[in-house]
């Protein structure tokens, strides 16, 4: 593989090598096995690969939260040779490369930007549309792979492609969990040794939720996983709610499920100091 942390350097390269489809993988870096099988699913379908490494400071609300995101630069590097040809390229860009001026731009996603995530984290999506519209300007991805644990992100970012008419497909690979089955995070590893072994309480209550929809209606199920989670000392929700999966319409009832839609619980909780998110689809039966 080959690593490139200039603009000029990357788009010299990807020039040079004229293999398409050209596959993107946009990650912060820390990276897990999560990320690893994005690489795998873009390995697979494409003959050149672009991993990018870069924490972005437009998407973050909280300067703590930023200031602290882990940062592990020499082993992301280590993990991915293990998984990248050697024509595949991680770009690490700086900041001065990725915004080399100030990106006002405000995009307006509608209800996708005023629900869940976007309640808790204001400015969060804008920050995510404009760092993930300039890298695909910078690497101009035929096919970029995405994660379906930030189930709200992959909305916003189908959303921006439509907007922008940007000829990138969108990837969609499914959430790879722990043994335990707690979603893999990058921050995982800033979870209290205590709030770890508690943390699979998340994925068994919404897989119970999930379960749940044929006897229960939206009220009662919510009630379950509050007090289900909650009881654990250390965890908060900061909302658990259900949505279909193209507009993120939030429902509160089962005569609101639409018929040709698809459903998903999706879920935010405070485990000690660390914020964690997970969903999974609600069967409709």
């Amino acid at each position: 593989m080959k690593i490139i942390n200039t603009v000029t350097g990357l788009k010299k390269q990807v020039k040079v090598l004229k293999l398409s489809p050209l596959g993107f993988v946009p990650t912060m870096g820390a990276l897990h096995e999560g990320h690893i099988s994005l690489v795998k699913n873009a390995t697979k379908r494409c003959p050149l690969v672009v991993v990018s490494i870069y924490v972005n400071p437009t998407q973050f609300n909280d300067k703590d939260d930023l200031k602290n995101y882990p940062r592990t630069i020499e082993a992301d590097l280590a993990l991915l040779k293990n998984h990248l040809r050697k024509d595949d390229i991680v770009f690490t860009p700086d900041d001065r490369e990725v915004y080399p001026a100030e990106d006002k731009r405000i995009f307006s996603f509608g209800n996708l930007d005023k629900v869940m995530e976007a309640l808790h984290r204001p400015g969060h999506f804008n920050g995510v549309g404009q760092v993930v519209s300039r890298l695909f300007d910078i690497v101009e991805p035929d096919i970029a792979f995405f994660g379906i644990k930030d189930f709200q992100q992959v909305a916003v970012i189908k959303s921006m492609v439509r907007q922008l008419k940007l000829g990138v497909r969108i990837m969609s690979c499914p959430i790879i969990r722990e043994a335990d089955g707690l979603a893999m995070s990058s921050r995982n590893r800033l979870l209290e040794k205590e709030i770890r072994k508690k943390a699979p309480v998340i994925f068994k209550t919404i897989s119970k939720a999930a379960e749940m929809i044929c006897d229960n209606d939206i009220p009662e199920i919510k009630k379950f996983v509050k007090s289900s989670i909650e009881k654990e000392s250390g965890f908060r929700i900061e909302y658990f709610e259900i949505a279909d999966d193209t507009d993120l319409v939030t429902i509160s009832k089962k005569s609101e499920i639409k018929t040709g839609k698809r459903y998903y619980g999706c879920i935010a909780v405070k485990a000690g100091n660390i914020r964690l998110i997970d969903n999974i689809e609600i069967p409709l039966v």
